[in-house]
């Protein structure tokens, strides 16, 4: 299997490594069988966050007694000292270890520093000298941030939103990464559930030897998928270039990306699903966005406030309500009959 060095921090990660996000979403005995084939099949490096519910639980109980044989990275999105420890106790409590990987300031709307009033760089440093943390990370989805981190020298990696919808400035930042020798850790290599052709995306990242995609799996045929292509790697030829450039065509934008940062919505829409509604629904199976359940959840957006706290929130600077209007009305036509 390929490997990625993630710069100073030396750690040789398998090509494929594991998006532990999507497993809150199967039950434990599920989880922990994914995650423990993973590891028969050569995955070494797996990202987790102490937002992801009990994703972080399920790693602990399927790495229990090879942990050692593995690379784990999680996440805070602590505001303080105190709560970056507390943070730092819980995952440590919940990963069934003494020590993790990498830890990575967890999309922040700015850089920790040392001596920037918060404390958070201090404390993280001073988790790496008590040795409860080996490597120090940041992970954004703003370009200014994610420059500022590079150029600020205090971190070994990045973890950013990169795909084959990547921009010209996306690109150059990975490039920015390399020559600094910085980790970049690809987050959203398909875009949130955007990009259906996984080999497609799997070629196009395999052009960037210093970035290690992280693959979002919570099914054991999404990682027989991945594995299949070490033995036998998609090339960009022709027809996966075409599958590219006619999903840049569609999806370049001004499309939501599915991050969840402008959550939670006061009146419980969830934004992060019905604000990209309108692709969801002719890029996958329409039948699962049609569902009673699904439609109660679009009705939903006729109670938005217009308070404007998505719109602040959001690192694309998107104009959510706007966004949400629109794909709801798409919504209540095809309901009443309009094409797909």
């Amino acid at each position: 299997m390929a490997k990625v060095r993630l710069g100073k921090t030396e750690i040789m990660a398998e090509k494929n490594s594991f998006g532990a996000l999507p497993i809150q979403r199967i039950s434990r005995e599920e989880a922990v069988r994914l995650l423990r084939r993973a590891v028969e099949q050569g995955v070494n490096f797996f990202d987790t966050a102490r937002w992801y519910t009990d994703s972080e639980e399920k790693l602990g109980e399927a790495f229990e007694g090879i942990r050692e044989k593995l690379y784990i990275a999680t996440k805070t999105g602590a505001k303080t000292a105190e709560d970056f420890r507390r943070d730092l106790h819980t995952s440590l409590t919940n990963l069934r270890t003494d020590y993790i990987d990498l830890y990575q300031f967890h999309n922040p709307d700015f850089c920790p520093r040392p001596g920037d009033g918060t404390g958070l760089y201090e404390a993280m440093v001073e988790a790496r000298e008590k040795g409860m943390i080996r490597h120090i990370g940041i992970t954004n989805h703003r370009l200014n941030i994610a420059h500022e981190a590079v150029e600020s020298g205090l971190y070994e990696t990045l973890q950013f939103p990169f795909s084959y919808l990547a921009s010209d400035k996306d690109i150059e930042l990975a490039q920015r990464c390399r020559d600094a020798d910085m980790g970049f850790i690809a987050m959203k290599a398909l875009s949130g559930g955007l990009i259906t052709n996984s080999a497609a995306a799997y070629a196009f990242l395999a052009q960037y030897d210093n970035v290690l995609p992280i693959w979002g799996i919570q099914r054991e045929s999404e990682l027989d998928e991945f594995l299949s292509y070490v033995e036998n790697p998609p090339v960009l030829d022709g027809e996966l270039s075409a599958v590219i450039a006619r999903d840049r065509k569609e999806l370049l934008g001004d499309f939501c990306r599915g991050c969840g940062y402008c959550m939670p919505c006061p009146v419980g829409i969830e934004i992060n699903n019905c604000a990209r509604m309108s692709l969801l629904i002719r890029r996958a199976p329409s039948a699962a966005q049609l569902t009673p359940e699904m439609q109660a959840k679009m009705k939903r957006i006729e109670e938005c406030l217009h308070c404007g706290k998505c719109r602040t929130k959001c690192p694309y600077g998107l104009d959510t309500p706007a966004l949400l209007e629109k794909n709801y009305r798409d919504y209540c036509e095809i309901l009443a009959g309009k094409e797909i």
